[in-house]
C-alpha cells in the first residue's frame, strides 16, 4: 500500500486492501474544516494509483458522520474578504470531484449527522449504508446560505425535482427516508447491523478485479456526460484490452478451472 499522508483530523487504517477512513473532530460533529478537505484530498491522492487498495470506507467518529462545514472557517476568512469564501468554498468542491472519481470503489457509512457538505460527501459515494436514525439535509437555506458546491451532486444521485425540494426546504429526513430517494442503498437498525452489512459489501467488492472495478466505475461515471456513440467506441476498446490484460486471463482461466480468481483469495 501507497504511504498515506500524516493526518490530524482523520483516522486511516488499512486492512486486507480496505482503507478505512475516519472523519474524527467528534466536538464539532465532524464538521468540514479546511484542514480535513486538504487531508482528505491528501489521502485520495495517495491512494488513487494504487491497487492494493480496493476500497475507501468513510465514516465519521462520535455517532455522526459530518455536519457540514465549519463555521470557524468561514468566520476566520471574514477578515480576508469574498475571495476567502469563495476559495474556501471552492475547495470543497474539489474535493467532491476528486472523491466521486478516486478509482476504489467508495463505500460511506452514515451515522448521526449527514447535513451540507457531509451530504454531498454521501452523494459521492458508490455504496452507501445509513443507519435509520441518521439525520439528512441541505440546511444552507434556513442560514441564509446555497449549497453551492453540494447541489450538481445532489441533482445526480437523487434527481432534479427531489434535489430542489430538499434544498428549498431544508427538510430534514431519515435514513429511511434516504433510501427511499435513492441516496442510501442499505439501512440498518443497529451499530452491529452496520458493520454486518459493511463487511458483506466489502466482501463482495473484494470479488471484482481492482483494475476492472476501476475501468468500469470511470465507464458508469461517463455516461452521463458523454455522446453515446463515442461513449461505446471506447468502451469496446477497454473491453478488448481488458479481455487480453492480466486481470481477463487469470479471470476466464479461474473460471474455466472452477477456481477463485486471484484478487478475490
Amino acid at each position: 500500500m501507497s504511504r498515506l499522508p500524516e493526518c490530524q483530523t482523520l483516522l486511516l487504517e488499512p486492512h486486507n486492501g480496505v482503507l478505512h477512513i475516519t472523519l474524527n473532530r467528534p466536538d464539532s460533529r465532524n464538521a468540514m474544516s479546511l484542514q480535513m478537505v486538504a487531508e482528505l484530498r491528501a489521502v485520495l491522492a495517495a491512494v488513487g494509483d494504487d491497487r492494493s487498495v480496493r476500497a475507501l470506507v468513510l465514516g465519521g467518529a462520535g455517532g455522526h458522520f459530518c455536519a457540514g462545514g465549519d463555521l470557524k472557517d468561514m468566520a476566520a476568512a471574514r477578515a480576508q474578504g469574498p475571495s476567502a469564501y469563495r476559495d474556501l468554498n471552492r475547495a470543497f468542491g474539489t474535493l467532491l470531484e476528486e472523491a466521486q472519481q478516486v478509482p476504489q470503489v467508495l463505500i460511506v457509512v452514515l451515522q448521526g449527522a449527514v447535513l451540507g457538505g457531509g451530504f454531498g460527501l454521501a452523494c459521492v459515494s458508490d455504496i452507501a449504508i445509513a443507519d435509520h436514525q441518521a439525520q439528512f439535509g441541505m440546511p444552507e437555506t434556513s442560514l441564509g446560505l446555497l449549497p453551492a458546491q453540494i447541489a450538481p451532486f445532489v441533482v445526480r444521485r437523487i434527481g432534479l425535482t427531489q434535489a430542489r425540494r430538499l434544498a428549498l426546504t431544508a427538510a430534514r429526513f431519515d435514513g429511511n427516508e434516504a433510501e427511499r430517494l435513492g441516496l442510501v442503498h442499505f439501512v440498518e437498525h443497529d451499530p452491529q447491523a452496520l458493520a454486518e452489512r459493511l463487511d458483506e459489501v466489502l466482501a463482495h467488492v473484494l470479488c471484482c478485479a481492482p483494475e476492472a472495478n476501476a475501468a468500469t466505475k470511470a465507464l458508469l461515471l461517463a455516461s452521463a456526460e458523454e455522446a453515446l456513440p463515442s461513449l461505446l467506441d471506447r468502451a469496446a476498446e477497454q473491453f478488448s484490452r481488458a479481455l487480453v490484460s492480466a486481470e481477463g486471463v487469470e479471470g476466464t482461466l479461474a473460471f474455466v478451472q472452477k477456481r477463485k480468481p486471484a484478487w478475490a483469495r
